[in-house]
């Protein structure tokens, strides 16, 4: 945190939380189509709809925004998106504390502020991001998408406070035994793995995520990245 509309782990999260996208939100985010994702968060936001369902939704729509900006390398919108969307992401938990997807996107919103200011995003929103997601797991220890989320936050936590790429690929690991069509899985995955300078490996984890997912643009992108030998 797919396809038809979203991958495993995504849409097994989704339905655990009682929740489903709305409608293009995952094709926007595949082609990282960010005016797409504008407009499906500013009807999200004019709805009269306040349950915690409604609010999940909006923040869902938040992170997935941010998520684009970053892969498009708009760090600045990334955290605006991010910060915008732990309002609703933190009211969806008030008014479901047992849900481990509502407080798993809300520790993913506060990690996704960090990377535009790591130093005073770790020490406002690190806290946040840790204990949410952990909570998440305490509540549901087969919630692979969890576990992609911790991933995500030891990749870009240094090594020296507990994160780095090894401790990233264990979780992403973990989500996989969990969920093996978790493409998101797969892809951190493969970004992990070429940071940790093992591209053989990374190419392998990219390419299995395209086929979970062959309409994702940043997953392409990646692979591009690694030589075919």
């Amino acid at each position: 945190m797919l396809r038809t509309i979203a991958s495993s782990a995504l849409f097994c999260s989704i339905l655990l939380a009682g929740t489903a996208p709305a409608p293009g939100l995952l094709t926007a985010r595949d082609r990282q189509d960010l005016g797409a994702l504008d407009r499906d968060i500013a009807q999200l936001k004019t709805g009269r709809d306040n349950s915690a369902e409604a609010q999940y939704r909006l923040a869902l729509a938040y992170s997935y925004a941010a998520e684009v900006a970053m892969e498009v390398h708009d760090k600045q919108k990334s955290e605006a998106y991010a910060e915008q969307g732990i309002d609703p992401a933190q009211k969806a938990v008030a008014a479901n504390q047992n849900s481990a997807e509502y407080h798993r996107l809300l520790g993913e919103l506060c990690g996704q502020v960090i990377p535009a200011n790591p130093l005073m995003g770790t020490l406002k929103y690190g806290p946040c991001a840790r204990d949410e997601i952990n909570k998440a797991i305490q509540l549901d220890s087969k919630l692979a998408l969890a576990y992609v989320s911790r991933g995500v936050g030891n990749y870009y936590l240094p090594p020296s406070f507990g994160g780095g790429a090894d401790a990233a690929i264990k979780d992403f690991d973990h989500a996989i035994a969990l969920d093996p069509k978790s493409e998101d899985a797969y892809l951190w995955k493969g970004i992990a793995l070429r940071k940790a300078n093992r591209p053989a490996e990374a190419r392998q984890a990219l390419e299995r995520a395209i086929e979970l997912d062959p309409n994702r643009l940043w997953t392409k992108q990646e692979l591009a990245k690694i030589p075919a030998h």
